[in-house]
């Protein structure tokens, strides 16, 4: 059994620091890097590659809507050529950076993943971006969406998430944040959860039912609290539950 660990990284920007990265890339197989549109500018892209270039781990841009200010958390009115040209424009500045010039992956940010699960046409222009520029990239989605069935149409690959600490709802979407237990930041509940969705492929909803999802990467945040010990905590739990920590583009 494999499961890709994927962190959001590089959400930094000028002299301000958000998350210990350096701690983190310890624990995780793939490393989803800002591109400056929520976070993130050309310095930190820079270190965040070189970090995971020296650490092995895989490189993916984490495109967003153009919100510094909401720190992409706003949903916007964009038309779909603009989201398109958007994300084209982030993945290629991040690529720039590595020594291939290559990415394995792109996962949207923040509203703009979210409101991509309900939006056929925001889906399908973020996947015409990845697609256009290139198509041996997967894109990373949330597990059970149509977004989906919509990426795998358009002959693109593509890798179902899930989320070790935010509560799903019943009909396995996220529950949005600001939503009272939308966060879970108990360290054991976040890691026993963790083990039995790469394990038994189910998750609990906030709401108490069961629900079937299938997965192939788990992100793990580094801008909560204790993030770096949470990280470690469950990489060595799935390990000890023999899951093999592999990133998805070598799965």
């Amino acid at each position: 059994m494999k499961i890709d660990i994927n962190c959001d990284m590089g959400e930094s920007f000028a002299t301000y620091e958000l998350g210990n990265d350096k701690e983190m890339i310890k624990y995780i197989s793939s490393a989803n890097i800002a591109c400056g549109f929520h976070a993130g500018d050309p310095g930190w892209m820079r270190k965040t590659v070189t970090l995971a270039e020296k650490h092995g781990v895989s490189i993916g841009a984490h495109p967003s809507f153009p919100d510094l200010k909401g720190f992409g958390r706003r949903n916007m009115d964009v038309s779909p050529k603009e989201v398109e040209d958007d994300v084209t424009y982030q993945i290629g500045a991040l690529a720039a950076f590595t020594k291939t010039k290559r990415l394995a992956h792109v996962k949207p940010h923040g509203s703009m993943y979210n409101m991509a699960a309900n939006d056929e046409n925001l889906a399908e222009a973020i996947c015409n971006a990845v697609l256009k520029f290139d198509k041996e990239m997967i894109l990373i989605v949330l597990a059970g969406t149509k977004w989906v069935n919509i990426a795998e149409n358009m002959n693109l690959q593509v890798a179902q998430e899930v989320f070790a600490d935010r509560a799903f709802a019943a009909n396995g979407s996220l529950v949005p944040r600001g939503t009272p237990g939308a966060v879970i930041h108990d360290i054991d509940t976040v890691v026993k959860r963790s083990v039995k969705m790469i394990t038994e492929k189910k998750v609990t909803s906030i709401t108490g039912e069961e629900i079937k999802l299938e997965m192939d990467t788990l992100c793990v945040h580094s801008d909560t609290p204790n993030a770096t010990k949470l990280a470690s905590k469950i990489n060595h739990a799935l390990v000890s539950a023999k899951v093999e920590i592999s990133a998805i583009n070598k799965n």
